[in-house]
């Protein structure tokens, strides 16, 4: 055979690059609980789909010895698979390989897949389990990181970004992952940082852990940076997914519908009783949903941040749709900087990728307090306000109980394009509580009275019969129908089906100035 030694050559390369930072390394991975890139991809995609690009790529640098570590594939695997038979590019740190630092070799790497994802419309998939910045290669190095960045900003809104952070992402190598839709981290394995704690230790004096500062825990309850939390690497990889099976390949597409035995005409009679007859007592708005989406089958986003508010996908007969909800459970459902702002960027991704939006309203208002005025309470809730008006899918929202004051706008009330708005009986739809409006109205009228607890008593339950419920609202058109509970499941599909073809647009513009 006359190429049999150029075929040895290219085995004995790829074998090279299968090898990456070597056995020890390998091993040295192995031991922290973590696998390696290539494992990482052998979990995320489905079985054989997995093909390699840029296997024999090495740096380019011949500064402080790296001309003597060469290595093929220089830190990250990169390629294209697929999940569920759907297409997706994927890119893999390789921590054995330079502690999966950044080259420019290895940037223009990811910028290739990038390249291709937005090409052929596709989502692209980043695990990340770098040390940051190749400091040998300097400024090369910090280009390659905007490269990818640049990408990140154009393919937003264009095709879906996911993030894994499996190990560390510190300093510049932050914002690729801040930029995608949704980031992923791994608990006591995965941190985030701009600065580590050593940096901080100098600056601020403060002593800090690394999963204290960036962990996984950190991120999903304090900062909101990560979306999801998981147990392991392998429950990582596996829930990233499920969350494919919610989302489309593209802008131009509708998301993937998913089977279901559920009936679409199924009613739920406890939902007749569910809503407490105290005003104030709270229940789960979670118990809700589950009750009458596809199978109780709910993927929650955020779900250990801003816990007043509840976001994440389900399914209504077989197609996904994006669930925003106050929680009556955490703070009466009220909203505050942190639930406005993890919602309206859920409901931006929902309105970029054709997910229409269910809204479960039970909101008292806005959070009051010196604390959240002066951290920006307007700006922060405005940006909600902005999502819900600027999102041109079908809107559907459902009044459980309380709609007061300007939250009553803002939670994709009929004035702000909503499809199809319906109510429970129990809905309350007013400028504020009863008690508040009538303390304000009838303040004179208190003042003056002998005995003011039962003329306040009493003027409540008359300020409650005439507005607190949700038939003014009705009869004005501002809600289309009050239903009664156990219809919800049908109801809702009802107008999911009939909102099929809508067509909505914006005005002709640039892009909008969201109020960040």
């Amino acid at each position: 055979m006359p190429h049999t030694k150029k075929l040895e050559e290219l085995h004995k390369k790829k074998n090279s690059a299968h090898e990456g930072g070597g056995a020890k390394r390998i091993a040295s991975q192995h031991k922290k609980g973590k696998l390696t890139a290539r494992e990482r991809l052998d979990v995320l995609l489905d079985k054989g789909s997995f093909h390699e690009l840029d296997m024999l790529v090495r740096h380019r640098s011949n500064s402080f010895g790296l001309e003597k570590q060469k290595y093929y594939g220089d830190g990250v695997v990169t390629g294209y698979g697929r999940i569920d038979g759907r297409l997706v590019y994927v890119f893999s740190q390789d921590f054995t390989v330079f502690g999966g630092s950044l080259s420019e070799a290895h940037g223009e790497k990811i910028c290739k897949i990038m390249d291709l994802a937005l090409k052929n419309g596709a989502p692209v998939i980043g695990i990340n389990d770098s040390g940051g910045a190749r400091i040998q290669e300097g400024v090369a190095s910090l280009g390659a990181y905007a490269e990818i960045f640049l990408r990140n900003t154009l393919a937003s809104g264009v095709v879906p970004q996911i993030s894994a952070v499996v190990g560390p992402c510190a300093g510049g190598a932050v914002y690729s992952p801040a930029i995608t839709d949704f980031i992923f981290m791994v608990d006591k394995t995965s941190h985030m940082f701009v600065t580590g704690p050593n940096v901080v230790k100098t600056v601020t004096h403060e002593n800090v852990t690394f999963d204290e500062l960036g962990g996984a825990s950190t991120h999903a309850q304090k900062s909101g940076v990560a979306h999801f939390n998981e147990k392991s690497e392998v429950n990582c990889l596996q829930n990233i997914r499920k969350l494919m099976g919610f989302i489309p390949q593209n802008n131009a597409e509708d998301p993937p519908e998913q089977q279901s035995g559920d009936a679409p005409d199924r009613i739920a009679t406890q939902l007749n009783s569910f809503v407490p007859t105290s005003a104030t007592s709270p229940y789960d708005m979670k118990e809700i949903i589950k009750t009458v989406i596809d199978d109780g089958e709910f993927m929650e986003v955020h779900e250990e941040y801003a816990g007043n508010i509840i976001i994440g996908f389900a399914r209504f007969a077989w197609k996904p749709v994006g669930i925003i909800a106050n929680q009556p459970m955490m703070l009466a459902g009220v909203l505050n900087i942190n639930a406005s702002v993890k919602a309206a960027r859920f409901v931006r991704f929902c309105d970029a990728f054709n997910i229409p939006l269910v809204t479960f309203v039970d909101v008292p208002g806005f959070l009051p307090g010196t604390e959240q005025e002066w951290q920006g309470i307007i700006r922060h809730g405005a940006k909600l306000l902005y999502a819900y008006c600027e999102a041109t899918v079908p809107k559907i929202t459902l009044i459980t109980r309380k709609a007061y004051g300007g939250a009553y706008d803002v939670m994709s009330s009929k004035h702000i394009r909503g499809d199809i708005n319906l109510a429970w009986p129990t809905a309350e739809i007013a400028v504020m509580g009863p008690k508040g409006a009538v303390e304000i109205i009838f303040k004179k009228e208190l003042e003056k009275s002998k005995d003011p607890e039962a003329l306040l008593q009493q003027r409540t339950e008359e300020y409650g019969e005439t507005f607190a419920n949700p038939y003014i609202a009705a009869e004005r058109g501002y809600i289309d129908d009050v239903i009664e509970p156990a219809q919800t499941r049908p109801e809702i599909i009802s107008a999911l089906q009939m909102l099929e073809n809508k067509v909505d647009t914006n005005p002709k513009r640039k892009h909008g100035n969201i109020p960040l």
